[in-house]
């Protein structure tokens, strides 16, 4: 990518997943020398998550460095079924989609940055601007100088809690659980049903979604690959959910709880509901995985993008549902967007970032808004009876199967009046 003489010389980016090795590395392509702060010691776990490859990922990908197909990414599946609650195909239509998971993406971006400029367990404490240069205080006592610093540190952002923390994310009172199953561990029968197919479960206030992903070893061969389910669930925001992340000495975990610290009574009660509540196929994956976490399902969209030279970019900026399944392709769309006004700007950096916040303020929100829609069934269950009921009324499982985890050309949809 080409750049002008007068591009500055040094990027530094808070934040070392997804979204920050995709700006790092398209930035470090294009002549800039970056120094990536991840606060994470040793190498970052995805926790198995999968990740669904819409259009444009690919592309973000490559420029950034990392030589990929869609088939070496993932595993093909041509079609997509909704089931009921007691398993019975009740839609199915040809949907192709290449499935692949968050430790893939990572691991294949990773390779492409140069080791000595990613700085793990590194926490920034502070922020500082003057002039030209904007200066990153970390953990440490270490200090960090540049002219640009790229806020990519996720749902948590430090940087963003310093220059936006009135900006909070909104819990729309239901939770996703994750799990993921080894192939081999499923019956023949369920996996004949569920396997080679996006499968969506459509049980009354609940939701699930199954489908295939590489293996732990990146394999996508047959016997070799991994089962992943994302079941929404309701969960108020109250003493249920503090329960769920509390461990066994009591602590409790508000931004997250370890997999490895879930209480043994907690995941035998969430597998005896999953067979009360979910269609027989999902409810056995539940019980077979080997790998069970859950998330909060959280909103966040910040109304300004750019501080001065520092840019909030990824999750750090807009946290969407992830039944649009845009986590990955968003950041890509905000590296690539970034970089792009960037080198085309001569050296003029607050305008180049100004045609970034414009850009991407609207798909942001596009994306966050399509998530609320797409969630709003979920968020019906922590409502009153009548709402519950309206939105059962509404409720099409063909609509919910197409929908979900589908490509949607966002930037039409933000360009659209309201």
């Amino acid at each position: 990518m080409p750049t002008s003489r007068s591009a500055p010389r040094r990027a530094l980016i808070v934040g070392g997943s997804l979204a920050g090795l995709l700006a790092g590395n398209l930035l470090h392509r294009a002549g800039w020398a970056v120094t990536m702060c991840e606060r994470t010691s040793g190498v970052l776990e995805g926790r198995g998550a999968g990740i669904t490859i819409l259009p444009g990922l690919i592309e973000g990908f490559r420029a950034a460095g990392a030589s990929e197909t869609e088939e070496s990414l993932g595993v093909v599946l041509p079609a997509r079924i909704a089931l009921d609650r007691d398993g019975r195909i009740v839609a199915e239509r040809p949907f192709r989609q290449v499935m692949t998971s968050w430790r893939r993406l990572y691991e294949s971006l990773k390779d492409a940055f140069p080791a000595e400029r990613y700085l793990s367990g590194v926490t920034l404490e502070r922020l500082e601007q003057t002039g030209e240069v904007v200066t990153g205080h970390f953990s440490g006592g270490r200090k960090l100088e540049a002219e640009l610093l790229i806020g990519a540190d996720g749902l948590r952002s430090a940087v963003r809690m310093q220059l936006a923390p009135e900006v909070k994310p909104y819990y729309p009172g239901y939770i996703a659980w994750r799990c993921l199953a080894d192939e081999r561990a499923l019956s023949a029968q369920t996996h004949a049903t569920l396997f080679n197919r996006y499968s969506v479960c459509v049980a009354p206030g609940e939701q699930g979604i199954g489908y295939a992903v590489p293996g732990a070893d990146h394999s996508a061969e047959p016997g070799r690959r991994q089962y992943n389910v994302v079941w929404y669930h309701p969960v108020p925001d109250n003493e249920e959910l503090a329960g769920l992340q509390t461990d066994d000495s009591g602590r409790h975990h508000p931004y997250g709880i370890p997999p490895s610290l879930i209480r043994a009574q907690v995941r035998k009660e969430m597998t005896q509901l999953a067979h009360r509540v979910l269609a027989p196929q999902f409810a056995e994956a539940v019980e077979r995985a080997r790998l069970v976490f859950f998330q909060p399902i959280v909103d966040l969209e910040l109304p300004r993008l750019v501080f001065g030279r520092v840019v909030i970019i990824g999750d750090a900026a807009f946290v969407a549902r992830p039944h649009v399944a845009m986590g990955v392709p968003k950041a890509a769309g905000d590296a690539l967007s970034l970089v792009d006004a960037l080198a085309g700007s001569d050296g003029d950096y607050p305008a180049a970032l100004r045609e970034f916040e414009g850009r991407r303020l609207r798909i942001g929100a596009a994306i966050v808004e399509h998530g609320r829609y797409l969630g709003s069934y979920m968020e019906a269950q922590s409502g009153s009876p009548e709402e519950r009921r309206l939105a059962d009324a509404r409720r099409i499982p063909e609509q919910v199967m197409l929908e979900t985890a589908a490509w949607v050309d966002y930037e039409r949809l933000a360009a659209a009046p309201a």
